[in-house]
């Protein structure tokens, strides 16, 4: 497809239509595919051949989504999966295995920071966390002889930290492993980590891409820009005895890495996305663009809103002048970051529970970034089961509220929330 530019691709890529064929891309609701003879079949199986023959590794609805997010990030393919969740544990399983080491930025969703503290440690995979904040000499420092990649997030969830994403992205060059990076909350209308080196995209689909709380989903982008060829990665570079000795690397060039995802993970895993739910999420990113246009604006008034009222303890918002993220934020998301707002009220805990319970336009719900208006207590939901070390190290503080501005008028959010100060604070 021609090179369009982002609200343009949002609409067009992954799926153009042949004369006669349905405008609107097709559910193709089949988990299996028909073909002549045993031979053509074998040879997809053998990776000698494209095409379908099982939903769990490929569908024709899937493969219009993920062409469609390869096209918005910029790189050379995607893969769907079952979660967001389910992205960032197999972008990093395909590359590191047990006695590996991961270096992750310790502001991150808690269900990630879970991820890398429990799970991967329990399938003997460690993890130093370190500072979003952190000078290049200390993200160095994390590294060791085993480290296999460098995680972080665009902008992190819900602590807003901004990542500098350059210098992230060339420590792990300089120890020659790839840079991966959560952009769930810029989207690529805001941010395309690629531009700064990063190597590989994972997304929480479920939000903004979605937009409207119908689907649950993620993704992995490969940049194609890795050199898997350094000595360090041997899964890309020997033979894969599972597929009769096929090579990686020599195979798939460029998209080796997600082909072997795909061919890999998803089909010792399996953890595909289901047709429908891609469907779902393919109309929400043709709306992408606009939404985020909104979001950020009226989130960018509802936090100069906060910052000058009395009954606010503090605001953080990478978009007000005000935030230390604030000249990161002009460097890496120059038209906006995304519609979340972390603040605090005078009176701690308890009236920030005030406050919420007081809201009638926005939700009191888990979920965050879609059109609808909605609010959280992380300590006490998403991050429960950190440590108060944890918690600090996250950016998490107990009076922490996430907003997460729909795209409302915004005078009906700012009046919902001039209500619920006031009860909260009486």
């Amino acid at each position: 497809m021609k090179q369009y530019r982002p609200d343009t691709t949002c609409i067009h890529a992954g799926y153009t239509p042949g004369n006669g064929e349905p405008r609107v891309l097709p559910i193709v609701q089949s988990t299996t595919y028909t073909y002549d003879s045993s031979k053509e079949m074998g040879d997809l199986f053998d990776l000698k051949a494209d095409g379908f023959f099982y939903t769990r590794l490929g569908n024709p609805t899937l493969d219009a989504v993920e062409k469609k997010l390869a096209a918005l990030e910029g790189g050379v393919g995607a893969l769907v999966t079952s979660s967001g969740q389910a992205a960032t544990m197999m972008a990093v399983l395909n590359i590191c295995h047990a006695g590996g080491h991961v270096v992750c930025s310790s502001a991150v969703y808690g269900g990630t920071f879970n991820l890398f503290y429990k799970t991967l440690h329990e399938m003997g995979i460690d993890c130093t966390f370190v500072s979003p904040n952190c000078t290049e000499d200390e993200l160095n420092a994390a590294f060791r002889e085993n480290t296999r990649c460098v995680f972080a997030e665009t902008l992190t969830n819900p602590s807003l930290v901004v990542t500098d994403l350059e210098m992230f992205a060339n420590a792990a060059h300089a120890h020659g492993v790839p840079c991966i990076v959560d952009n769930t909350f810029p989207t690529p209308i805001n941010c395309r980590p690629f531009e700064f080196g990063v190597d590989i995209v994972t997304h929480s689909t479920t939000k903004y891409l979605d937009g409207h709380a119908v689907q649950l989903g993620g993704a992995i982008v490969d940049s194609g820009n890795f050199d898997w060829n350094n000595g360090k990665f041997p899964e890309f570079t020997e033979p894969d005895e599972s597929y009769h000795g096929i090579v990686y690397a020599e195979h798939f060039g460029k998209a080796a890495y997600i082909a072997k995802a795909r061919c890999h993970l998803m089909r010792d895993i399996g953890a595909q996305a289901a047709p429908m739910n891609a469907f779902y999420l393919n109309l929400g990113m043709e709306t992408l663009a606009l939404r985020m246009e909104r979001h950020c604006s009226n989130a960018q008034k509802i936090a100069e809103f906060l910052e000058q009222d009395d009954r606010v303890a503090w605001v953080n918002y990478p978009g007000l002048e005000s935030s230390p993220y604030h000249e990161l934020a002009m460097k890496y998301m120059p038209h906006g970051t995304c519609g979340v707002i972390s603040f605090g009220i005078k009176g701690g805990r308890e009236a920030a529970i005030r406050f919420m319970d007081s809201l009638e336009l926005a939700s009191v719900v888990t979920h965050v970034a879609d059109l609808r208006t909605c609010v959280l207590h992380p300590a006490s939901t998403t991050h429960r089961q950190m440590t108060d070390e944890q918690l600090k190290e996250a950016g998490v503080s107990p009076d922490l509220i996430r907003l997460s501005v729909g795209i409302e008028n915004p005078e009906d959010i700012l009046d919902d929330i001039k209500r619920a100060l006031e009860k909260a604070t009486k």
